[in-house]
C-alpha cells in the first residue's frame, strides 16, 4: 500500500501545479460507466486535482480513426476492446504506452509481472478488466437453460433471442451451439466452411432475433419482456439481478472471455493528463474498486486480494467473476489476432446476411 500513497502523492503534485489539464474518457455507458466513475474518475480527480469527465458510446473504438485522421480529437482516453486496440494500434491511430512505467502492484510486483497474461500485449494499451459475453434469461420466462445449444432450441424454449449486431462473438457462439468444442472454434473459423457452419446455425433462429448495440440494452429487453434470452456483457446481467433485483439468470457455457483496455488517442490535446489517468486507474486499487460495482475482473494479479462484496456489502464477488473456476468448463478466449485479420472481411459478410431473406 505504500507504494500506491507515494504514487497519489506524486500525481497530487503534478496534478496541482497542472491544474489547467483536463481527461475526457470515452467508454460504455450503463453500470459499466459508472463502475470507471466511481472506481477511477472521482479518486482520480481526489488524487490530482485533474478534472475527469465520462462520455458514453456503444463502441468507443468507433470514432478514434475518424477524430485522428481529421486532426480533431476531442477525447483523452478511450475504453476499447482487445481487437480495435490491436487494429488502431497498427493503423498508427493511437500513442505508445510505456508499460514499464506503469506503478508496481500493492505488493511490489512490477507492473510487467503484475498484469494478467495478454493485458499488455498491445504496446499503445492497458487492459483493466476481463469481461465475457454470455447469455441470459429471465426465470420468469423459462427454466431449465443450460447451454448454448438451448439457446438455439426455438421448440423446447420458445421466444424471441437477443443478439448484438455483429459478427464478434455471434460466428463463435453459433458453432460452439452447433456442437463445435471452445477449444475448436477458432481452428474452424479460420475456413470457409466453418464460416458457413456458423451463419447456417444463425439462420435457424434468424426471424426469432431481436438485434442490440448499446451494452445497456440486453437487460432492458430482458425486463421489458421483448426477448425471453439474450446474449450480453456479463457484468450488465449481474448489475440487473443482483443490483436490480430483475429474475435474470447467467448461463456461462460457452462464455467469450475478453479483455477492456485504455488507450489514447494520437493527437489529443491532454496527453500528459490522459498518461497519468490510464496509470492511475490500472493501479492495483483502483481495478479491485470497479469489482464493488460490476462483476468484471481485475486484469492485475495484485488486485484479487482486494476484491471483496458488491456495493450492497453482502454478495461476494469472487464467484461471479467469469474467471471463477466454476464459469470456466466451456470458456473461449477471444482470438484477437484473428478478429483483428478479419473483423472487416467478416463484418461486411454479416451486414450482407442480416440484409437477406
Amino acid at each position: 500500500m505504500r507504494k500506491l500513497l507515494i504514487l497519489s502523492t506524486a500525481l497530487t503534485t503534478v496534478g496541482f501545479a497542472a491544474s489547467a489539464e483536463q481527461v475526457t474518457v470515452m467508454s460504455w455507458g450503463g453500470a459499466y460507466g459508472v463502475s470507471q466513475v466511481e472506481a477511477y474518475n472521482k479518486p482520480f480527480t481526489a488524487a490530482t486535482g485533474i478534472p475527469s469527465t465520462m462520455v458514453d458510446s456503444d463502441n468507443p473504438a468507433t470514432p478514434i480513426k475518424a477524430m485522428v485522421e481529421a486532426g480533431n480529437v476531442t477525447i483523452d482516453v478511450a475504453d476499447v476492446e482487445l481487437s480495435d486496440a490491436i487494429r488502431l494500434c497498427d493503423e498508427g491511430m493511437l500513442e505508445v504506452i510505456d508499460h514499464a512505467a506503469l506503478p508496481d502492484g500493492a505488493d511490489g510486483t512490477p507492473a510487467l509481472e503484475d498484469f494478467v497474461d495478454g493485458a499488455l500485449m498491445s504496446e499503445c494499451a492497458v487492459a483493466n478488466i476481463v469481461w465475457s459475453t454470455v447469455f441470459a434469461y429471465d426465470t420468469t420466462k423459462t427454466s431449465g437453460v443450460k447451454s448454448l445449444a438451448d439457446f438455439y432450441d426455438l421448440a423446447k424454449y420458445p421466444g424471441k433471442r437477443g443478439l448484438r449486431k455483429g459478427a464478434k462473438a455471434n460466428l463463435e457462439m453459433a458453432l460452439m451451439a452447433d456442437g463445435v468444442p471452445a477449444a475448436g472454434v477458432y481452428d474452424l473459423l479460420a475456413t470457409e466452411a466453418g464460416v458457413a457452419r456458423a451463419f447456417a446455425k444463425l439462420d435457424t433462429i434468424k426471424s426469432d432475433v431481436v438485434w442490440w448495440e448499446a451494452g445497456a440494452q440486453p437487460p432492458q429487453l430482458l425486463a421489458d419482456g421483448e426477448v425471453v434470452m439474450t446474449t450480453a456483457y456479463n457484468g450488465r446481467i449481474f448489475n440487473a439481478a443482483v443490483g436490480e433485483g430483475k429474475p435474470f439468470e447467467i448461463v456461462w457455457d460457452g462464455q467469450i472471455m475478453d479483455f477492456d483496455l485504455f488507450v489514447i488517442p494520437k493527437g489529443t490535446p491532454n496527453k500528459d493528463a490522459a498518461m497519468k489517468y490510464v496509470a492511475f486507474a490500472t493501479g492495483t486499487q483502483p481495478l479491485a474498486d470497479q469489482a464493488r460495482y460490476i462483476s468484471y475482473g481485475p486484469a492485475r494479479k495484485s488486485s484479487a486480494p482486494f476484491v471483496g462484496k458488491f456495493k450492497d456489502d453482502k454478495t461476494d464477488m469472487g464467484p461471479q467473476m467469469p474467471t471463477a473456476a466454476a464459469n470456466l468448463s466451456n470458456a473461449l478466449a477471444n482470438d484477437f489476432a484473428f478478429w483483428a485479420d478479419r473483423d472487416t472481411e467478416l463484418s461486411e459478410r454479416f451486414n450482407s446476411w442480416l440484409l437477406s431473406n
